[in-house]
Order: C-alpha cells, then structure tokens, then sequence
C-alpha cells in the first residue's frame, strides 16, 4: 500500500498533467455517467415489475391453475 506522501505527489502530478479544470469537468462526466447508469438500472428494475404485474392483472387465473397442479 502506498504512503500518504507518494500518493500525495502522485495527486500533484496528475494535477499538473491535465490541470484542474479538465479533472473537475472529468470529475462531474464520470458522476453524470454514473447517475444516468443508476437511473437507466432502476428504470429496468420497475418495468419488469411493472410487466409481471400486467401480466397477473390480465389472466388472474394463470397463478390459481398453477397452484392446484
């Protein structure tokens, strides 16, 4: 594991390469990625629920011909 002064120089080159505005707008890039990603997961998670769910509303009885079998 690192020490805290080589990671400290290690942040210092970095910010010295791209400089800070181009690491912030990378920052807040990555961020909205990951946010739009989140979002795009949980929106696939409530359609299939919602899906199940139209699919028991329509043809109630599909559950009660599985139980009794």
């Amino acid at each position: 594991m690192p020490s805290l002064p080589k990671l400290l120089i290690f942040v210092a080159v970095i910010v010295l390469l791209f400089g800070t505005k181009k690491l912030r707008s990378l920052g807040s890039d990555l961020g909205a990625s990951i946010k739009g990603f989140k979002k795009a997961m949980n929106d696939d998670d409530s359609k299939e629920t919602d899906d199940s769910q139209k699919v028991e509303h329509l043809d109630p009885s599909a559950n009660n011909h599985a139980d009794k079998e």
